[in-house]
């Protein structure tokens, strides 16, 4: 079990990362998936073997309604189709927190069920909010679960500049699923899964 590093120093670290991934010059991703919903590219990560997904829509609702679906508490798990079980598995100052996660079977469970412990943390970020966050290796897996690795992940919220009753929702994902996978089942479940991501926090914000 890794003794968790120093909340406030993980947490800059962290969200110095993703603005950095922020910075990335458009030329630099390929489109991996387009919806009505969202627009998702990729680019091979460096920080594992596979691919760091950047996400973009537009939410109709507020920033800091947007992101309290986002980051972990009471709304995520009622709307999230893709997690089953959410435990806040310990609580820090400056809006960090460490939770455990699973996640169901996809492609026709060819990609079995996932365990992720994550340390969260969501700050200001220019005139909205970002909320993103890192695996821990934190403990056992529960029986009958893989454990995957969220490497640096997180969601910048910011209104738009002309409507601020609406937000512009910036997402970077790379995540591990680990386990005996082809890439190519990996390389479409998070395509769909990141798009998905969007229609489903829509539907969750209209209710």
């Amino acid at each position: 079990m890794e003794i968790l590093p120093d909340a406030a120093s993980l947490a800059t670290k962290l969200k110095n990362t993703l603005i950095q991934y922020h910075s990335i010059e458009d030329g630099e991703w390929r489109i991996a998936k387009k919806t009505k919903d969202a627009t998702v590219w990729r680019k091979l990560s460096e920080e594992f073997s596979g691919y760091l997904y950047k996400a973009q829509g537009v939410v109709e609702d507020i920033t800091n309604r947007v992101v309290d679906h986002i980051r972990p508490g009471p709304y995520r798990l009622d709307w999230d189709s893709l997690m089953t079980t959410m435990d806040i598995v310990e609580k820090f100052e400056e809006n960090c927190c460490v939770m455990r996660y699973t996640t169901a079977g996809q492609l026709w469970n060819i990609i079995s069920p996932r365990e992720f412990v994550d340390f969260s943390y969501t700050t200001q970020y220019e005139e909205g909010l970002l909320t993103c966050g890192i695996s821990l290796d934190y403990g056992e897996v529960r029986p009958n679960f893989v454990c995957g690795f969220n490497h640096p992940c997180g969601w910048f919220c910011v209104p738009l500049k002309d409507r601020p009753d609406q937000s512009l929702l910036t997402g970077f994902i790379q995540t591990e699923l680990r386990g005996m996978l082809p890439q190519s089942a990996v390389d479409t479940a998070m395509a769909s899964t990141v798009a998905n991501f969007y229609s489903d926090l829509r539907k969750a914000l209209k209710t």
